[in-house]
């Protein structure tokens, strides 16, 4: 009897352990995006993303608040970047105009990591012939750090000797909103389709 009752007394103690670890940690209960989200970030969603001041195509100084205006994918690349960032972006427009198809708007963003060769202009040409919607911007080596620093991302130019240098940096593309900051990033395996999916399932959680 007495082992039963020193049973019982554990799986209560377990029981209320448990309860009080849900109740401390919400277990994203209390995340209304719950079932969309496909990644975990060390840190929470709220270490990814932030303020930041950069150049348009236009030579006017943005900010993050003037940029972000409704749902948004922002990525990291350099438009002298031979294959990888063609790629990524072409993809991301594609995803906006399947999101389009279905009613949903989203904005596409791309942040030069090489200021040196990717002036105003340049990214101006670049957003033009890439995507109608392309909002592409630079700035001085120090705005295009802190953007980076803010959204985790890496990047290392090679020997700069060299007119035809390449830049080493991470390839993620990020869901931002202007309410809820950032919400997902996607990797380079994630086609147009299923960005879309989820991104359609965020926005329709939001709704």
């Amino acid at each position: 009897m007495t082992r039963l009752y020193a049973i019982l007394a554990t799986v209560v103690l377990a029981v209320g352990l448990g309860a009080m670890w849900l109740l401390t940690q919400g277990s994203g209960l209390d995340d209304k995006y719950a079932q969309c989200r496909s990644s975990q970030i060390a840190g929470g969603t709220a270490a990814i993303g932030g303020p930041f001041e950069l150049v348009n195509g236009k030579g006017e100084t943005v900010t993050d608040a003037d940029v972000i205006t409704e749902p948004t994918l922002v990525y990291f690349g350099y438009t002298f970047c031979p294959d990888v960032c063609p790629f990524d972006m072409s993809r991301n427009a594609d995803a906006v105009d399947i999101l389009a198809e279905r009613g949903q708007s989203v904005t596409p963003v791309f942040i030069s990591i090489d200021p040196d060769r990717d002036t105003p202009e340049v990214v101006a040409d670049y957003a033009f012939n890439l995507h109608e919607r392309l909002i592409a911007l630079t700035g001085s080596p120090e705005q295009v750090k802190a953007a980076s620093q803010a959204y985790k991302t890496y990047y290392k130019a090679h020997d700069k000797s060299d007119e035809s240098y390449l830049v080493d940096h991470s390839t993620f593309t990020y869901l931002v909103t202007p309410e809820d900051g950032f919400l997902e990033f996607f990797k380079r395996d994630d086609t147009a389709e299923q960005m879309a999916d989820k991104i359609g399932c965020f926005l329709d959680q939001a709704s």
